[in-house]
């Protein structure tokens, strides 16, 4: 277990994604995932007002309303549950009135009094940011909401954030959601963490396994090659570069008889800052690798091995 910045959640180190819920994994199989990982220990759901919005037929906050059922349903102790604010089609930006309502439909949805951690899910250039951080302060005051986070910010922009909380006597962020894995690290290993590290605040990192590719599953360039919804996303990673971060996870795994999967989320877990990468299962099948990966303890010899080969610079990119 692990807590969350200068929070009270202490939780399970890998959050399972909620963005495949009503997209490749329907009702059913969204529940079955949820009791494989909860049975296996975690605790840490991470999911969005606009999941999945962008199916068609969809329109928003299926994702919340599945792990709403499921909580209804199980009654599950001790669950972290982690959404966001800003991108869901009736609910854009980060205005005081928009973060509001969108809380409040988020709470409806999930079926439950407070959400534990709170997202400003995209930054909001056309809200000034002070209306922003004092209406999730306000949310923590009202009890809507627990602990307030930002993903997809600037380090200038966090740093920003946390002086106008810290100045009006509101909730800091006590997390920041960045893209971070094996194949995209320089720009969160430059900004993002060091002001983590002033802050202390915690990394619950999403595309941890890069839209699968971290998985070893996809080795080739060519996208349709791979009958899947994230092959496209998965298949600009199968670079030599990125081949040879595969063949380097491959030879670890080998090593301690887990998978490529499981190796790659280790990693990241062990990275400063870092409390629990996001990963999502679209089968149930999928879910034992996530949490393998949350327990997975890597030497230091095979986490410079990892660093090494995964390096950026501009020949690789």
């Amino acid at each position: 277990m692990t807590l969350l910045g200068s929070s009270d959640l202490d939780v399970f180190p890998l959050a399972l994604g909620g963005n495949v819920f009503g997209w490749t994994a329907d009702r059913d199989s969204s529940f079955e995932i949820l009791d494989a990982f909860t049975t296996g220990g975690g605790d840490f759901i991470d999911t969005a007002d606009g999941y999945s919005a962008w199916v068609p037929g969809n329109s928003g906050g299926e994702s919340e309303t599945i792990v709403g059922e499921w909580l209804a349903d199980r009654k599950p102790s001790d669950i972290t549950i982690a959404t966001k604010v800003s991108s869901h089609p009736q609910f854009k930006g980060l205005s005081a009135k928009n973060v509001r309502a969108a809380a409040e439909a988020s709470l409806k949805r999930l079926g439950v009094d407070t959400i534990d951690l709170y997202y400003a899910h995209f930054d909001d250039a056309e809200t000034p940011l002070e209306e922003t951080v004092a209406a999730f302060g306000q949310l923590v005051t009202d009890g809507l909401v627990r602990h307030t986070a930002v993903s997809n910010y600037s380090a200038g922009r966090i740093r920003s954030w946390i002086s106008l909380a810290q100045d009006a006597g509101t909730a800091v962020p006590v997390a920041v959601q960045p893209h971070y894995n094996l194949v995209h690290r320089n720009d969160v290993e430059e900004s993002i963490v060091p002001v983590a590290e002033e802050f202390g605040l915690s990394l619950v990192p999403y595309y941890a396994l890069a839209s699968g590719f971290l998985t070893g599953k996809y080795r080739s360039t060519d996208a349709s090659a791979v009958e899947s919804a994230r092959a496209g996303g998965a298949a600009k990673y199968a670079t030599p570069h990125g081949l040879r971060i595969i063949d380097e996870l491959e030879s670890i795994a080998a090593a301690h008889g887990a998978s490529i999967t499981s190796v790659s989320l280790a990693w990241l877990r062990s990275q400063p800052t870092v409390a629990a990468p996001i990963a999502s299962a679209s089968r149930v099948e999928q879910v034992a690798d996530l949490l393998a990966g949350a327990k997975l303890e890597l030497s230091d010899e095979e986490l410079r091995a990892l660093d090494d080969v995964s390096a950026w610079s501009p020949a690789h990119a």
